[in-house]
C-alpha cells in the first residue's frame, strides 16, 4: 500500500510539474525587470513519461532514470519557499535538458532566457559546454552542480565546478596523508588501465610539487584477479599501514578492502580509496572493522536540524528518503538565489563568498590550469570533507 501511495505521489508531482514548466516558459514572455532571473536546467523526462496527452507510459512502474532530477527538483522547490519567507525577488524557470520540443541551443537563444542572471546546471559533458559558452556569452555565472570534469574549458571565469574534480580529490587525499600519517607503511596500488594511470600521475605531480616533505611511499601494480599473496606482501606486519587504491572501479577497490579486512589485526591498515566510494555498501560482513576513507565535497550531518526536518517532510509526503540530490538542489539555490539577491549584475565578482551555508562549506577557488600566463579558466569548489567508516557506520568526518 505504501509503495502504490508513494508511486501516486510522484507521478502527481511529475504530471504537475509537466504542466507547470509549460506555463512558467508562456510566463516569461513579458519580464518583471525589477525580478532577479535564475535559469535551472534538469534532466526531467517529461516528454519520456507523459505521451503528448499527458498519458503516463510507465504504467505503474517509475523509472529509476527519472528520479535524480525529480529529486533535484524537489530540493529546489523547498529552496524556493525558503527563499519565498525571506522575500527575495526572484524568478525560478525550470528547464528540462531532455526535452524533446526544445534544445539547450534553442533556450538560450529564446527571448526569455535573456534576461536570466544566474544558471544552475545537472548537466553531462555536452551541456557543460553548451551552458558554458552561454554564460561567458552572456556575462553571467553557470554553477554546474553535478558534473566533477571542465569538459576541456579554458578562459571561462563565468563557470563554477561544484562537484570537485578529480585531481581536487587526490590533491587532499595526499595532502592529508602528509599531514597525518607520514611515518606509515604507505602504498598506492592500482591495476592495469588508462584511467589508473591518470590517478597515479596525478599524485606524482602533487609528490613533485609539494612545498613539504614527499611522503616515503611506493606504487604498485596488481594483477587481476588480485592475489593475497601479492597485496599482502607489499604490507608491514610490523608498523602501521596506509593504502591508497588508485581506481574507480568499485569492484577493485571492494575487493582490494575485503581482502585487507580479512587481515586486518596482523596488518594494521588504513585504506583511502576515491569518491566513487560513497555508493559502495561498508556495512557488509566482509569489511568488519576495516577502517575505510573517502572523500566527497557534499556531506549532510544527519544530525542537523534542517537535514532531520527534511528527512520528516519525505518520510510523511512519499513514505522514504531524500537522496543527496534533493539536498543538493535545496542548497545550491538557497545559497546563490541569495547572493544574486545580494549582489545582482555584479554577482560574478562576490560567487566565491563563504555566506549562506546550509549543508556544506564552498570553497570556491579561481583555477589556472597554465601557471605561465596566470589565465583564469574557470572557479572550482576545492572543499572536501574526508569520510571514515568502519562496519559501514560514519564514524568521523574530517
Amino acid at each position: 500500500m505504501k509503495k502504490i501511495f508513494q508511486f501516486s505521489l510522484l507521478l502527481i508531482v511529475l504530471l504537475s510539474l509537466r504542466i507547470l514548466t509549460q506555463a512558467q516558459i508562456d510566463s516569461l514572455k513579458l519580464p518583471d525587470s525589477s525580478r532577479h532571473r535564475i535559469a535551472v536546467f534538469i534532466p526531467l523526462y517529461l516528454d519520456s513519461a507523459f505521451d503528448p496527452s499527458l498519458n503516463y507510459r510507465y504504467d505503474k512502474n517509475f523509472p529509476k532514470f527519472i528520479n535524480p532530477g525529480l529529486e533535484f527538483y524537489e530540493g529546489l522547490q523547498l529552496a524556493a519557499d525558503s527563499l519565498e519567507k525571506k522575500d527575495l525577488q526572484l524568478d525560478i524557470q525550470v528547464y528540462d535538458t531532455r526535452s524533446a520540443k526544445q534544445t539547450i541551443a534553442q533556450t538560450v537563444q529564446s527571448p526569455e532566457f535573456q534576461s536570466t542572471q544566474l544558471i544552475l546546471g545537472y548537466v553531462n559533458a555536452a551541456e557543460l559546454r553548451d551552458l558554458a559558452a552561454s554564460a561567458m556569452k552572456k556575462n553571467i555565472p553557470f554553477i554546474n552542480v553535478n558534473f566533477p570534469n571542465d569538459g576541456g574549458i579554458t578562459n571561462n571565469q563565468y563557470l563554477i565546478i561544484l562537484n570537485s574534480m578529480l585531481k581536487t580529490h587526490c590533491e587532499s587525499i595526499y595532502k592529508f596523508i602528509q599531514r597525518n600519517y607520514p611515518t606509515y607503511n604507505i602504498v598506492f596500488l592500482k591495476k592495469k588501465g588508462a584511467q589508473e594511470d591518470r590517478l597515479k600521475n596525478y599524485f606524482t605531480e602533487i609528490e613533485k610539487n609539494t612545498a613539504s616533505v614527499p611522503l616515503k611511499s611506493k606504487y604498485v601494480v596488481l594483477d587481476e584477479p588480485v592475489s593475497s599473496t601479492q597485496l599482502l606482501s607489499n604490507l608491514d606486519s610490523t608498523r602501521k599501514n596506509l593504502v591508497v587504491v588508485l581506481s574507480l572501479d568499485e569492484n577493485f577497490g571492494k575487493t582490494i578492502c575485503a581482502q585487507i579486512a580479512a587481515v586486518n589485526k596482523s596488518y594494521v591498515t588504513k585504506i583511502f580509496g576515491m569518491p566513487t566510494w560513497d555508493a559502495v555498501d561498508f556495512a557488509r560482513p566482509e569489511y568488519t572493522d576495516q577502517e575505510i576513507y573517502y572523500t566527497t565535497p557534499f556531506y549532510t550531518n544527519p544530525g542537523d536540524s534542517l537535514v532531520v526536518s527534511i528527512q520528516q517532510y519525505f518520510k510523511n509526503k512519499f513514505y522514504s528518503r531524500p537522496s543527496d540530490m534533493v539536498y543538493r538542489g535545496y542548497e545550491t539555490l538557497f545559497r546563490f538565489g541569495q547572493l544574486l539577491g545580494q549582489y545582482g549584475h555584479n554577482l560574478s565578482g562576490s560567487i566565491g563568498e563563504k555566506k549562506y551555508k546550509l549543508f556544506n562549506d564552498f570553497d570556491i577557488q579561481p583555477v589556472f590550469l597554465n601557471k605561465q600566463n596566470l589565465t583564469l579558466d574557470y572557479f572550482e569548489n576545492k572543499k572536501l570533507y574526508f569520510i571514515k567508516k568502519v562496519a559501514g557506520n560514519v564514524t568521523a568526518v574530517y
